[in-house]
């Protein structure tokens, strides 16, 4: 016995209906949107997950329009009736069953419903506390639905192309050995093992990698993930991913599969043709143009390093961070002239507030005084020389008209500010397109060759760091360059890695890298992290032995699903194409989690509160 298309209860969907219907009795049911009396004659909106269609209960049919006085918003209501072309003059153009209506003759309430807390309609301004509280109906509202069968396209389509590539689907645990991976574990205390506990997995990465071993070659999972970290508009404590595996394979494979991927799902889902493949930037590069390893291609704006510009300055605060090893670096704004000096001191705030000390300017203006070379006005100008103008006009290639921007300070520091600043800049300056569901640039990038270690306290400096001054920029599985392979203790800040990230648009969409399938080159990186043989085998050592059964070269990596649909939505946050998902603080309004242990739940885990700190 096969399900029917909209369920027993109704033959058609509201939203599906159309002239074509015209004449025929149907079966319709949902919720009412909206009620309209008008001279003895009522009308409903009928809405449900296809869309939403008018109900007209006339005196022809008594008992249908006395049902019909009686329901209200939101009720959920079935309806027979006989569809009807509406009335000439009576058309709604923006409905897609605006040319017809179902005239009544039977309502029957299936159940009666409390005022909703907002209007189920999008472009409603409601608090996002409020939204949650009332998750349930939020989802009713037009926008939210579609994000989620957004979502569930994105997953069918991702589904069929792991599949035919031979991926294998399989579930890893959710109750995992508490290892550390640069973020916090959520902890679940083990009851049948009092003074133990099991961890959420931050990733399935120990146990993809032993699938490898395992022989599967190529796994893949749509993977539930938790980290207890600080929440943004584009991280959740729990979130979605798809994780992926595969075994002699390299970057190449990783990066055509992924193309494929993406491709498609922008095919069936926004009926965009991605151009292929896509470019490939290293992170060093990425860090000296844009100032981030998540660059958005969209738009210009890229850095222009002046350490060579200033070399000999008298510019006492450039002269200052250079003799210190640091960087000067600068943005030329187009047509930045026009910003008023308030302007200015604003941005220059803005930049104290990231933890600079200042924000230098300075406009290009048109060339004086018989000279053929532009000038610039700034507080700073008469500290320059003639050439120290003419470089930073020629290496920032600004035009009469801009304005340019100055971060000092360590090299990190000032390519991160003045990054901001360029993605700050843009959107003031209008010079970012909005790409969503209607349109708009898709500018996808790899992120190639970053670095194997990050200085723990950010120093540029990679010989003033011990050994336990240095943490994985990706994670300890990530392999090393082949070039680095022997000698990385000895290169740490130079030695970098066979990982990969692909960017759209300024976010990050997926991260992955070839993994070190050598045993003793995983002990060997664990112990330059100061992760000793004893420990590693303590924390590691199911991954480490399963090494010595014979594992391939593999490598992986886990694009993250909230994030993907939320650009493909057009959407600021995961929040909105996430069906129940926790607010800014970690928490959900609609069960009130996280919520108290009760003793007798405490005494059972062998758990008791520490003492909340005194006050003062």
């Amino acid at each position: 016995m096969s399900i029917t298309a909209y369920g027993a209860l109704r033959s058609h969907g509201a939203g599906t209906l159309g002239t074509a219907d015209v004449g025929a009795t149907v079966t319709v049911a949902g919720w009412v949107q909206s009620r309209r009396d008008h001279g003895g004659v009522a009308f409903l909106d009928l809405r449900d997950r296809s869309g939403l269609v008018q109900v007209v209960a006339d005196p022809e049919a008594s008992e249908a329009l006395e049902a019909a006085h009686r329901v209200r918003t939101e009720w959920v209501v079935r309806v027979t009736g006989t569809v009807r072309a509406r009335p000439e003059g009576m058309v709604n153009d923006k409905l897609a069953t605006g040319a017809i209506e179902v005239a009544a003759t039977a309502i029957e309430v299936l159940s009666e419903a409390d005022t909703p807390p907002f209007p189920i309609e999008d472009g409603i301004e409601v608090s996002e506390e409020v939204r949650l509280k009332h998750r349930y109906v939020d989802l009713r509202r037009p926008r939210l639905a579609r994000n989620l069968r957004t979502r569930a396209q994105v997953v069918s389509v991702i589904r069929q192309v792991m599949e035919r590539h031979g991926f294998i689907d399989v579930e890893t645990p959710q109750l995992t050995r508490p290892t550390p991976e640069g973020a916090r574990d959520f902890l679940v205390p083990a009851r049948l093992q009092p003074g133990t506990s099991y961890a959420l997995p931050q990733s399935p990465q120990l146990f993809k990698q032993l699938l490898m071993v395992a022989g599967i070659e190529r796994y893949y999972q749509i993977a539930r993930c938790f980290r207890d970290e600080n929440l943004r508009a584009d991280r959740q404590p729990e979130f979605t991913q798809l994780d992926l595996e595969l075994s002699f394979a390299d970057e190449e494979d990783v990066y055509g599969l992924m193309e494929e991927l993406f491709a498609e799902v922008w095919r069936e889902v926004l009926d965009v043709e991605l151009p292929l493949p896509f470019p490939r930037l290293t992170f060093g590069e990425s860090m000296r143009r844009f100032g981030t390893d998540k660059p958005d291609l969209r738009y210009g704006l890229e850095l222009a390093h002046l350490d060579e510009v200033f070399a000999d300055t008298q510019v006492g605060v450039f002269k200052g961070v250079l003799d210190a090893g640091g960087s000067v670096v600068a943005l030329a704004v187009p047509g930045g002239s026009e910003l008023t000096r308030r302007e200015f001191d604003n941005w220059t705030e803005w930049a104290k507030r990231r933890g600079a000390k200042g924000l230098a300017w300075a406009v290009v203006e048109a060339p004086s005084g018989g000279s053929d070379v532009p000038a610039l006005r700034s507080p700073l100008t008469k500290h320059m020389s003639d050439a120290e103008v003419a470089g930073v006009i020629a290496t920032c290639e600004a035009e009469v008209g801009d304005a340019i921007f100055f971060g000092a300070g360590t090299t990190r520091f000032a390519r991160a500010l003045m990054g901001a600043l360029r993605v700050e800049l843009a959107q003031d300056r209008g010079l970012v397109q909005t790409s969503g569901p209607d349109g708009g640039e898709w500018r996808f990038v790899w992120i190639v060759e970053p670095p194997m270690f990050d200085p723990a306290d950010e120093s540029d400096d990679p010989t003033a760091a011990t050994a336990q001054g240095w943490v994985p920029n990706h994670h300890p599985f990530t392999s090393p360059a082949p070039e680095f392979i022997d000698d990385f203790e000895q290169r740490p800040g130079e030695a970098t890695t066979r990982a990969y990230d692909i960017v759209l648009n300024g976010v990050e969409l997926a991260s992955g890298s070839v993994r070190i399938h050598d045993a003793e080159l995983q002990r060997r990186v664990f112990r330059f992290l100061g992760v000793s043989d004893e420990a590693a085998e303590e924390k590691f050592g199911f991954l480490l032995r399963g090494f010595g059964y014979g594992v391939p070269p593999h490598c992986g990596i886990a694009p993250g699903l909230d994030r993907i649909v939320m650009l493909l939505t057009g959407e600021d946050s995961i929040r909105e194409v996430i069906a129940f998902p926790k607010t800014q603080s970690g928490g959900d309004p609609m069960t009130e989690a996280p919520a108290p242990y009760d003793e007798v739940s405490l005494r059972d885990l062998g758990l008791r509160l520490a003492p909340k700190p005194a006050s003062g």
